[in-house]
């Protein structure tokens, strides 16, 4: 048995050899950032404003990927499936890597399995907001409003964090309103504006030009404190509801056997990027809170995540694709 044990023990040292060296050189060639998100789209847009920091660090050229559809699974499912040497990485919400695992009876790509987390890109509060013709000024307005006009209300599901926050609202409230679907938020924003639905949960960044310009109301945002850029609008805790959160969050993650060494390297790279005062200040101006973690405590995030959300969405009975 002993040459065999020599065998195994020579391979193993050329596998970290071979890892290590590219590592070493690593990278050598552009970098790709996938997103399962349309141009413009919150995902999008954050890759788009880390991509290029990343690159001047690295001293490479940072693409970002759209690949969109089917909920993120595209995107997801491509990257999962892609040579692990930290080229082609996946920026993925947690729609993609949680909900998924809940509205799908099954998915071409295990979130924990076939992927390597590298850090947290961001967290993002949701809003609740309407359109201005909707009498009503507070989430205790709406949801009376709501009870006197059952299944009459029509609300933008623009993304599946969006609407399994507005199941649990429902729920919570016991009011009946219908899902309209859409692909993503901007569309989400422009049928709340267009006032084909009275109702949108989505990311506080695509709705602040709106707000401002007074096309649409917001309610109350889904963090546990009120953010600085809206220091008016109320918590969904302060408007009546305890402990209602909702602050979907963005990483970045590469396929599962990507060295190491990699993994490390654009963990140190990405969390220095976001420590930068100008991606402080973008991040700011969209009402996005700053990631930066490590691998691990990606890892123990995702994990977490997966432990509640398919469970509530199942006891919500929530599928991908429901009219309800």
């Amino acid at each position: 048995m002993k040459p065999v044990f020599k065998a195994l023990g020579l391979a193993s040292a050329l596998a970290l050899a071979a890892s290590g060296a590219l590592a070493q050189g690593y990278p050598t060639k552009p970098i790709r950032f996938v997103t399962g998100n349309l141009p413009g789209g919150g995902t999008d847009a954050l890759a788009r404003i880390v991509g290029p920091k990343l690159g001047e660090r690295l001293g490479q050229t940072v693409i970002v990927e759209n690949r969109p559809g089917a909920e993120g699974i595209i995107a997801s499912e491509y990257v999962a499936k892609s040579a692990a040497d930290g080229y082609t990485l996946l920026v993925g919400a947690d729609s993609q890597m949680v909900l998924n695992v809940g509205l799908h009876a099954k998915l071409p790509y295990d979130p924990v399995a076939d992927f390597a987390p590298i850090t947290r890109i961001s967290a993002a509060p949701l809003m609740i907001a309407v359109h201005p013709s909707l009498p009503v000024a507070s989430i205790k307005e709406l949801v009376a409003l709501a009870k006197s006009k059952p299944g009459e209300l029509f609300y933008a599901s623009g993304a599946a964090v969006f609407r399994v926050t507005t199941e649990f609202f429902k729920a919570q409230t016991g009011i009946d309103i219908v899902p309209v679907p859409y692909k993503g938020a901007a569309p989400a924003v422009a049928a709340l504006i267009a006032g084909d639905v009275q109702i949108a949960v989505v990311s506080i960044g695509p709705l602040l030009p709106q707000l401002r310009a007074g096309k649409v109301r917001g309610l109350a945002v889904a963090s546990l404190t009120r953010i600085p850029l809206l220091p008016d609008t109320p918590t969904m805790e302060e408007s009546g509801l305890p402990g209602f959160q909702a602050v979907p969050w963005t990483g970045l993650f590469a396929p599962a056997a990507t060295p190491r060494a990699v993994i490390d390297l654009l963990n140190s790279e990405v969390n220095a990027v976001l420590n930068l005062n100008e991606i402080k200040d973008a991040f700011a101006a969209r009402a996005v809170l700053l990631g930066g973690t490590t691998p691990e405590e990606m890892t123990a995030l995702l994990k977490a995540d997966l432990a509640k959300w398919p469970k509530l969405l199942k006891e919500l009975q929530v599928r991908s694709g429901e009219r309800r």
